[in-house]
């Protein structure tokens, strides 16, 4: 997605975009699932049957590589306009070194509000994919790349300037963060504890977006976010993972 964005003119009002490329956005979803699909479908031919693991993260970071395309599509053939500056995606140094020291800072607010909810240990569905050392490697590397990455772009990227132009910052960024804490219902057997927990992590990066006006410190917040609850979780379960 490489673009000049210096002879691109500047829209007269942001976000530029509107609720019908949000329903378009929603719309490529199913499509991308199934490029994606047939993506992985392809790769298990061509290269014999993939782990449980990489088939997975394949298959997900597949899709949203066609699902962003057709957001760049929405821009670029709607509006004239670049994708990683619609979306304000650069920050300043200093801003995203803060952003990456607040995200482990939230992750042990997150812990600490999550044992005074008494939340419920769940069968985790990661735990079936980090069979091997390599799948640990495998998925804790996206956790804290492109998974926030391709979050951030959508919820906060996207969703919340949007939101915030109908209905203000403060309910634009609570508004975000329930799809966000609900997308990752299903990894927690929908606790509503967790969901609560996940929303309100989900508001934090959304905070840091409105304030710092940049994407980039909400993703590098997320990263670290991620980095540190992975790390608490291989300490705390490392028993049960394989060794390497």
């Amino acid at each position: 997605m490489m673009e000049t964005e210096d002879a691109q003119p500047q829209p007269s009002q942001y976000p530029f975009w509107n609720y019908v490329d949000f329903l378009l956005f929603l719309a490529a979803l199913a499509p991308a699932g199934l490029l994606a699909f047939g993506v992985v479908m392809g790769a298990n031919w061509a290269a014999g049957p993939l782990s449980r693991t990489f088939t997975a993260l394949l298959l997900q970071f597949t899709l949203y590589g066609f699902w962003f395309l057709a957001l760049y599509a929405i821009f670029h053939l709607r509006y004239q306009q670049p994708f990683w500056r619609s979306l304000r995606w650069d920050a300043a140094p200093r801003v995203l070194w803060r952003s990456l020291l607040l995200g482990p800072v939230l992750a042990v607010t997150v812990g600490v509000l999550g044992k005074l909810l008494n939340t419920p240990d769940t069968q985790v569905p990661l735990m079936e994919l980090l069979d091997s050392p390599t799948s640990i490697a495998l998925v804790g590397f996206f956790a804290v790349t492109l998974g926030p990455l391709c979050e951030e772009l959508a919820f906060r990227g996207f969703l919340l300037p949007l939101l915030t132009r109908t209905v203000g910052a403060v309910a634009a960024i609570i508004l975000a963060a329930v799809p966000f804490a609900v997308l990752h219902g299903p990894q927690y057997a929908w606790s509503w504890r967790h969901i609560l927990l996940i929303g309100l992590a989900g508001a934090a990066f959304g905070a840091v977006r409105h304030v710092t006006g940049s994407t980039g410190a909400a993703t590098a917040m997320h990263a670290t976010y991620n980095l540190a609850f992975f790390a608490g979780f291989l300490a705390t379960q490392g028993d049960k993972l394989p060794k390497w």
